[in-house]
């Protein structure tokens, strides 16, 4: 009788599978990403376009945009290119083609200079370079993208002690999946909306004098 031969285990299997989608189809943040920024890109060009041209009027000594050195994705630098304005967030706004281009994410952590404290991994300044390179490798901040906006956006101003940046970006990335991204966009949008929405409902609030409410035929004699 022939043997019959030895099923495959099954983890190993599940592994190839998941090898497979990762490597045929592109996340589903990515996909977010691409869309959503490229909506967002085209719907602000006109009003990025005019904040340029009013920045370019002034001529400033640097140029209408700022430019400066950014830690991405695996610890790759990139140039990060803003608008030198934060009317209408129109810096945060010129940041959309970095998303479309893949250096930035919608939601993700802040994304931090070089030299900056907090984009350095625990054991970076360890004695050899072989210790410190495998350290930083494991550094949570380099497994993902910076984002656009993020956790520690949306909640820092809360003044807790719960809510300072470096644990929201933490936390975040401990904890990151499609429905917190999803969540985080739209509390993103709904606090400069709900702004912009009682600015105009306070101008546009009718200030009433007491000579409003005098009763017909009332005299300033009486």
């Amino acid at each position: 009788m022939r043997a019959r031969t030895q099923a495959q285990p099954r983890e190993w299997t599940w592994e190839w599978l998941r090898e497979r989608r990762q490597a045929s189809w592109p996340s589903a943040k990515r996909v977010l990403d691409l869309t959503l920024g490229s909506a967002l890109l085209a719907l602000a060009a006109p009003l990025l376009a005019a904040g340029a041209l009013a920045l370019a009027a002034q001529r400033l000594p640097g140029g209408v945009l700022t430019r400066s050195p950014r830690i991405g994705l695996g610890g790759h630098l990139f140039m990060l290119h803003s608008l030198r304005t934060r009317r209408l967030r129109l810096d945060l706004l010129s940041r959309l083609p970095h998303v479309v281009r893949g250096d930035l994410s919608l939601v993700g952590p802040e994304p931090l200079a070089p030299d900056d404290e907090r984009a350095r991994a625990p054991g970076a300044d360890a004695d050899t370079p072989e210790t410190a390179a495998t350290t930083a490798a494991r550094h949570w901040r380099q497994e993902l993208k910076p984002g656009l906006t993020g956790l520690a956006q949306v909640r820092s101003r809360s003044g807790m002690p719960w809510d300072e940046p470096a644990l929201l970006d933490q936390h975040y990335a401990e904890h990151h999946w499609m429905g917190l991204d999803l969540a985080i966009l739209a509390r993103a949008v709904h606090a400069p909306l709900r702004r912009a929405v009682r600015g105009l409902t306070r101008r546009g609030k009718a200030h009433l004098s007491d000579t409003d409410h005098r009763r017909c035929g009332y005299s300033a004699a009486e």
